[in-house]
């Protein structure tokens, strides 16, 4: 009842921003289900990363915002919210304000040698989800999403970048 209370207490905007990253949370869990292969064209140009340029100040306030919002509401979900999860929620709402990002996949191996994977969000120099455990994590895939579609020059369709052909 008091966490209902602090929520009913809030101002409209982070009211909003808090069910909003509750049903983007909830529809990011559901693409988990789907076969990646199915998903990840939604989730921007492959191998490609936006600017690590500063946004605007309006900009960063969002992004603090959005992080904030998905990092609350994980906490409260009836489903596992883990990076993935959040990281595809947060940048689905960054995509909605029009705020380029970066999705990163990580692996790496546990301390009994087990496989283990990571996934964790950028957008300019901010990491949104998922910074407190990056470093520890190879790369092995990103997904750029960026303001107006792919990037046609970077990425002709293929696979491939047009300057390797």
């Amino acid at each position: 009842m008091r966490k209902l209370k602090l929520l009913l207490d809030a101002d409209w905007y982070t009211r909003r921003l808090l069910v909003e990253s509750y049903l983007h949370l909830a529809w990011a869990r559901y693409l988990k289900s789907v076969p990646f292969s199915t998903v990840a064209p939604s989730l921007g140009v492959n191998m490609s990363e936006t600017t690590f340029e500063r946004p605007s100040l309006g900009d960063q306030k969002v992004l603090a915002a959005v992080s904030q919002a998905v990092h609350i509401m994980s906490k409260y979900t009836f489903w596992e919210s883990q990076c993935l999860v959040k990281a595809m929620a947060a940048m689905k709402m960054l995509e909605k304000r029009n705020i380029e990002s970066t999705l990163y996949l990580g692996t790496a191996k546990d301390e009994n040698g087990k496989l283990i994977a990571h996934a964790w969000l950028r957008s300019g120099p901010f990491y949104i989800t998922g910074a407190e455990v990056m470093n520890q994590f190879t790369v092995v895939g990103k997904f750029a999403k960026t303001l107006g579609g792919e990037r046609q020059s970077e990425n002709n369709g293929s696979g491939f970048s047009e300057s390797s052909s």
